[in-house]
């Protein structure tokens, strides 16, 4: 075992499809992690989810052990003396994947608390991005060495030179220490290594202290429990040692441990430094917490009161919220099972279960964006074999009462009468778009029809800039940014940040068939929006909703003020077909007497909604 001098933590950080896992897969070839013969593209991507998309959506570590024996690396450490001499011999380099969408940002926040220096890796076709500088932010909050990097500089469009004056104008550097690779052909990538080793400083924990490990991810194993995601901070862990959650306080026993190649690779000790895993024999999934310390004293020992707990994580707050239903309710065991297995691999989800009339039994999810939730699905489907009924994403609303008290809405069921309500507010966003200024135009379009408020233009260079707008999350969780993409033909990126809770004029839209409220089709509105909200929703209603024997009546109401309305036609047996020529006032009686019983009908008759109406609904 090398001494924590040869161990380097670090994390690749960009905006999404910048090439962090093609620069990941020559890091694995350089140092040869993977055999060549094993080796594809997008290694460290594991979940088919994440080839499919071409995006990064869970952190992946990965151990790797790397030599140096550039001849010209220690030809320049001998002349900077023998701080730098120290350097020369193999390395244990520690690399974890980090995602580059808006959506998966706490699986980033995570990763950074676990190393010392992060890679800032920047396309040179397109330039910084707006989650490059998201990303960049979060690193410099974790005091971390920053490597800027410029990728992808074997393309013709390439622009090399305004890349490297916007990054080293971005972190005060000079142009010179902009390194510049290509990872799809490992151009200047051995380079890269070498600054990882001389730059980024080794792990600064104590062997000899108690044991601290922070756990920055976990997933679940049906004979090993949980299994967490480690850095050892302090201190060593032994397989078969009694080990010792601070937080959740629950004891298990180490039944394996190792390190990442990226499979699991097991080991008899891990020291303070390196980054690994430990299989805990924790059963009980909701026990084990991201951010939580593990040592190997007990609450009951004496020793406990002196080992300080690690910083841990700030809680993740979703503010996107959609309802998760089983189509066969018999599977509503297997959801709940399903999403605590998936609690466990992302910190990020929150789930309470939930009943609607017409649905039965479900649970309402909240997630960082609709992307988030739309993965979550996925692997529900993939993973568990779940075929749900999903909602359109929405946020979640604070009332303030007359009493001053303030009540969180998560579905309109919750909307409260409006007497009690004082004040209505709803989450706004810092949105951050960059775009070349060739689009400019028919961005500032699309912003134009949001209700929200300009903030600043910042130009990056002549063709490139960066605009920021306050704006409701509402109006940006669903299609917005397809949206822009479509508008800039995919050179535009967006991210946001949550900036707190605003006054807003919304109202409760409810729906009515056949004069009953339908509770599962009621929606939380902007008031200005109400007649376009309402009238969508009873046109579908009308195309999918099966006639009756009696005309029904659609309606979207406010307050008990209808807004819009639709009517489904009655369906008609045609009464006068035994009837073969005959004076015509046996007919008309025959008409007249079915008119009676259809207005009987409308009277007394009710409308029971079919399931497949409830799941249509849900999909559109």
């Amino acid at each position: 075992m090398k001494n924590q001098s040869f161990i380097r933590n670090f994390v690749i950080i960009s905006h999404v499809n910048h090439g962090k896992s093609t620069l990941a897969d020559r890091f694995l070839e350089l140092t040869k992690t993977i055999p060549e013969e094993k080796m594809r593209s997008q290694y460290l991507d594991l979940m088919d989810l994440e080839r499919e998309k071409g995006i990064t959506i869970k952190m992946q570590p990965v151990r790797m052990d790397y030599t140096l024996n550039s001849k010209s690396y220690f030809e320049r450490s001998e002349k900077q003396g023998s701080e730098e001499r120290s350097d020369k011999g193999s390395y244990i380099l520690n690399l974890i994947d980090t995602p580059g969408h808006v959506d998966f940002s706490y699986e980033v926040s995570r990763s950074l608390a676990a190393v010392e220096g992060a890679i800032l890796l920047v396309d040179a076709t397109k330039g910084i991005q707006a989650q490059t500088l998201a990303n960049l932010d979060l690193a410099k909050k974790q005091n971390l060495v920053i490597l800027p990097v410029i990728n992808k500089i074997d393309l013709q469009n390439a622009k090399i030179e305004q890349t490297t004056d916007e990054i080293a104008n971005l972190l005060g550097v000079e142009k010179n220490e902009v390194i510049k690779i290509s990872a799809k052909y490992g151009t200047n990538v051995e380079k890269l290594l070498e600054k990882i080793i001389k730059k980024i400083p080794p792990p600064q924990g104590e062997k000899d202290k108690p044991l601290r490990a922070l756990i920055f991810d976990s997933k679940h194993d049906p004979y090993k429990g949980v299994i967490c995601f480690v850095r050892i901070v302090d201190g060593q862990i032994k397989n078969g040692a009694t080990i010792y959650l601070m937080a959740g306080k629950i004891e298990g026993k180490v039944k394996e441990l190792g390190f990442f190649r990226p499979e699991f690779l097991p080991k008899e000790k891990l020291r303070s430094g390196e980054i690994g895993f430990v299989a805990t024999g924790i059963k009980e999934a909701g026990k084990v917490r991201v951010g939580d310390t593990i040592t190997s004293h007990s609450i009951t020992q004496p020793l406990n009161h002196l080992i300080e707990p690690l910083a841990g994580y700030k809680e993740p707050k979703p503010m996107v919220f959609a309802s998760f239903y089983p189509e066969n309710p018999d599977d509503f065991g297997a959801l709940k099972e399903a999403l605590m297995k998936l609690k466990l691999n992302d910190a990020s989800l929150t789930f309470e279960p939930e009943r609607k009339e017409g649905l039965g039994r479900g649970y309402l999810c909240g997630f960082l964006g609709s992307l988030h939730a739309e993965i979550i699905a996925e692997r529900l489907k993939r993973e568990f074999g779940l075929n749900l009924v999903i909602s359109t994403p929405s946020v979640v609303y604070r009332i303030i009462t007359q009493k001053d008290e303030a009540i969180f809405i998560y579905s309109s069921s919750d909307w409260p009468s409006p007497s009690i309500i004082k004040e209505i507010q709803e989450p706004w966003v810092k949105l951050e778009i960059i775009t070349p200024s060739d689009y400019l135009g028919r961005v500032l379009e699309i912003l134009a029809k949001l209700e929200g408020d300009y903030i600043e233009r910042k130009y990056f260079s002549q063709n490139r800039l960066l605009l920021t707008y306050e704006v409701p999350l509402r109006e940006i969780i669903v299609g917005f940014y397809d949206q822009i993409l479509g508008q800039t033909q995919g050179y535009a990126s967006m991210n946001y940040e949550i900036l707190g809770y605003r006054p807003g004029n919304l109202v409760k839209l409810e729906i009515l068939i056949a004069g009953k409220k339908e509770e599962v089709f009621s929606k939380i509105v902007p008031k200005n929006r109400t007649f376009i909200e309402g009238k969508k929703i009873v046109n579908k209603l009308k195309e999918i909703l099966p006639p009756q024997l009696f005309p029904v009546a659609l309606q979207a109401a406010v307050s008990g003020k209808i807004i819009a309305r639709a009517t489904i036609k009655a369906k008609r047996r045609d009464v006068i077909a035994p009837l073969y020529g005959g004076d015509y006032t046996r007919k008309r009686k025959l008409l007249e007497k079915q008119k009676k019983g259809k207005k009987k009908l409308k009277e007394i008759g009710k409308v029971r909604v079919p399931q497949n109406v409830f799941f249509e609904m849900f999909k559109s």
